[in-house]
C-alpha cells in the first residue's frame, strides 16, 4: 500500500477564530495577499501575525514603503505589543524603504535584506504593501514580473509572508488579480457601512492546499487585536 499522504505543516495566524477557517493556520512557507480598504484592519492583523511568530520563538520581519516607524510602534502598544522591546531583544525588525530600493534589492538578490533576514534566520515576513511596489511599474507585465521575483525571494528565505494590497475588491487590472494563480493565498478584509453604522468583514478567497469556510465572516478589533467570529455571517 502507498504511504498516507503528508500532512501539512500549518502554523498559528494569532488571529482569535481565524484559524477555525483555514484547517489550524498558514502552511508554512506560504505567500498570502491580505487585501482591503483603509481601516479594514490590515495593518493590525499583519502585526498580530508577527507578534504569534515572536511568542512562539520565530523571529519576524516587517517591511513597509508606508508606514512610519514611530506612528506604528505607538500605534501596536494599543494592543499591547511592545516593537521597540522585540527589536532590542532581537526578534523583530522594521525596515522601511522606498519601493525604488526595494526595486534595486531585486536587482541584487536580496542585498541588505537578504542578510538580516538570513542573519535573524526569520520565518514569518510581511510586507505592506505590494500595491506601492507595483506602482513601480509602467506596465502590467512588468508589475507581475517584479512581483514573480519578490516570491522567489520569499521561497528563498523559507519565511511565511503576508503582503498587504489596497484593493477593495479583486478586479482583471488590479496587481492582486494578476497574482491570484501565484500565492498561495488570498484574504479580502472588508470596511462599510451599513444602516449608518460601520462594519468589518473577512472573506477567504483561496488557501491552496486548504478547505476554507466559503462565507463572509464578521471581524472586529478591540484592545487584543483582531478578532474573527466565524459563526456570524455578514452580507456585504
Amino acid at each position: 500500500m502507498p504511504p498516507p499522504p503528508q500532512r501539512l505543516e500549518r502554523i498559528p495566524s494569532g488571529i482569535v477564530g481565524f484559524d477555525d477557517l483555514i484547517e489550524g493556520g498558514f502552511k508554512r512557507g506560504s505567500i498570502n495577499l491580505l487585501a482591503g480598504s483603509a481601516g479594514s484592519g490590515k495593518t493590525t492583523f499583519s502585526i498580530q501575525f508577527l507578534m504569534e511568530g515572536v511568542k512562539r520563538g520565530e523571529a519576524a520581519v516587517y517591511i513597509t514603503f508606508e508606514e512610519k516607524r514611530e506612528k506604528l510602534f505607538d500605534d501596536m502598544l494599543e494592543f499591547g505589543w511592545d516593537l521597540q522591546k522585540y527589536e532590542d531583544m532581537g526578534v523583530f525588525k522594521f525596515m522601511e524603504y522606498s519601493p525604488e530600493q526595494i526595486k534595486r534589492v531585486l536587482v541584487e538578490g536580496g542585498g541588505t535584506i537578504d542578510a538580516i533576514i538570513t542573519q535573524m534566520q526569520v520565518k514569518r515576513l510581511v510586507i505592506d504593501s505590494i500595491t506601492s511596489f507595483a506602482l513601480l511599474f509602467q506596465d502590467q507585465l512588468s508589475q507581475k514580473e517584479s512581483a514573480l521575483a519578490l516570491f522567489e525571494l520569499i521561497n528563498n528565505w523559507g519565511c511565511t509572508a503576508l503582503l498587504t494590497s489596497q484593493a477593495t475588491q479583486i478586479s482583471p487590472d488590479d496587481l492582486t488579480s494578476q497574482l491570484e494563480f501565484e500565492v498561495d493565498g488570498i484574504i479580502l478584509l472588508y470596511h462599510f457601512k451599513k444602516q449608518g453604522i460601520r462594519q468589518r468583514a473577512l472573506e477567504i478567497l483561496k488557501m491552496r492546499g486548504t478547505k476554507t469556510a466559503e462565507k463572509t465572516v464578521k471581524l472586529t478589533i478591540d484592545e487584543q487585536g483582531v478578532r474573527i467570529d466565524p459563526k456570524t455571517i455578514v452580507m456585504v
